[in-house]
């Protein structure tokens, strides 16, 4: 009796053995590649990055996400990322897109943003994941890596400002300002304010209010008319009005997202009228 029952796992065992040959000669491995690169929720702050991978299923059973491990890096600091979900289904011969987003502040990144915001391109690495399938799990390397656009500061310069009003007391100067974004993607722009010093006298405040997501490469011109008391600015104002042209400084403050960074505008205008 004891015999029969050795002899019969032996056959089971070799039956096992045979079947898990056949599954492995017969299976074939997942395909899985880099697609495409997203950047989302974009501000002068900070980014969404989307590394967005395609897993393919060639075979007639269906496989599962069994584990994931996934770093990203950016700049050589390492920043929260998110990964799908374990147990996500990969039906038979067909294939799915796998996100793996991760959002972050530049400030986090770099000691000062300016600094990174200087950069064209910054770099990021990789990490991966293991798929369950009849034969086991089966690791997968994430080995992309890549470059992605840095945000750049948009680019603003006044236009000739337009003279109005003009007395013995003041004048009314209106003031074109050029907001130009430098990115191939939209941008967006809370407000620009700041102090503004005409002729070496501070004449006052501008601001453009919220201006929206500037288009990629795209500009806005916003127009911002000021009102400027003679007794209180100084007759230079007076002068420089008279003579057409005037040194124009401008110490602002950009919003795009939570974060302000400083701008500083100097140069030569010609009044018209």
């Amino acid at each position: 009796m004891k015999r029969r029952s050795l002899l019969l796992a032996m056959v089971l065992l070799s039956g096992c053995a045979a079947l898990t040959e056949f599954l492995k000669s017969a299976f074939k491995p997942p395909s899985f590649s880099f697609k495409r690169l997203g950047l989302n929720d974009l501000s002068l702050g900070g980014l969404t990055l989307d590394t967005v991978w395609a897993l393919g299923n060639p075979n007639s059973v269906g496989i599962s996400l069994a584990s994931v491990d996934y770093a990203l890096f950016i700049e050589e600091k390492q920043v929260v990322a998110g990964a799908p979900k374990q147990g996500l289904q990969i039906a038979p011969n067909a294939s799915t897109d796998l996100h793996f987003p991760a959002s972050f502040k530049f400030q986090d990144v770099v000691a000062v943003v300016e600094t990174f915001l200087n950069k064209d391109f910054a770099a990021y690495p990789e990490g991966a994941l293991g798929v369950q399938t009849p034969i086991g799990v089966i690791r997968l390397p994430i080995v992309k890596s890549g470059e992605f656009e840095v945000p750049k500061i948009p680019n603003i310069v006044f236009a000739n400002p337009k003279v109005s009003n003009l007395s013995l007391q003041g004048v009314t100067i209106e003031f074109p300002l050029t907001v130009t974004n430098r990115n191939t993607f939209a941008l967006p722009v809370s407000a620009v304010t700041g102090s503004l010093n005409l002729a070496g006298s501070n004449v006052g405040t501008l601001s453009t209010g919220d201006l929206g997501a500037l288009d990629g490469k795209g500009t806005r011109v916003v127009t911002l008319p000021l009102t400027v008391n003679f007794l209180s600015a100084g007759m230079g104002i007076f002068n420089a009005v008279q003579k057409g042209n005037a040194q124009v400084q401008f110490n602002a403050k950009l919003q795009s997202g939570a974060i302000e960074l400083p701008l500083n505008v100097q140069q030569l205008v010609t009044f018209s009228r």
